[in-house]
């Protein structure tokens, strides 16, 4: 038996989905690091389909090795989408910070002047990845929104 297409796995998006400003940033994230044009003729849920990993899949994947490069890829652009999205919001420049250790541990930080409005430790990077799109979009936003509340709260710190 034949796995599903994109195609198929595609109708079960719904449109408005697609349309979240969250998954938007991401996919543009995503072409933006594309040096080569792999990615120019691809769907945004056939970029955004490797950020799917079902708990099955999730236990399938060893955390005895290193992260792999594409894996880290992946973590950046999550965590860059979120830093341009909280641009968008308060016109404050962001940057991100990712360190990672060879064994899956570590930081995600995104700050704006001397202020740290995300900060995740990531544990298991290997396995970094959601049950579906709907719940990237939802920890996008979430991650998102409380940015932009600290960034709203401690705006002289931002701006330094």
């Amino acid at each position: 038996m034949n796995p599903p297409t994109v195609s198929q796995s595609a109708e079960t998006n719904s449109p408005a989905l697609m349309e979240s400003p969250f998954l938007k940033a991401l996919v543009q994230q995503i072409r933006a690091n594309d040096s080569y044009g792999t990615f120019r003729s691809w769907s945004d849920e056939l970029l955004l389909k490797p950020y799917v990993v079902s708990k099955a899949q999730k236990r399938e994947i060893s955390v005895d090795g290193d992260v792999d490069p594409i894996t880290k890829g992946r973590i950046l652009a999550f965590y860059r989408a979120i830093a341009h999205r909280i641009e968008a919001e308060t016109g404050q420049l962001c940057q991100v910070v990712v360190d990672l250790s060879h064994e899956g541990f570590g930081w995600a930080l995104i700050f704006c002047g001397r202020l740290l409005p995300v900060t995740r430790t990531l544990r298991d990077a290997q396995r970094f990845g959601f049950d579906s799109l709907e719940k990237l979009a939802a920890e996008g936003d979430k991650l998102t929104q409380s940015g932009v509340e600290y960034i709203k709260r401690f705006p002289e710190v931002a701006r330094i």
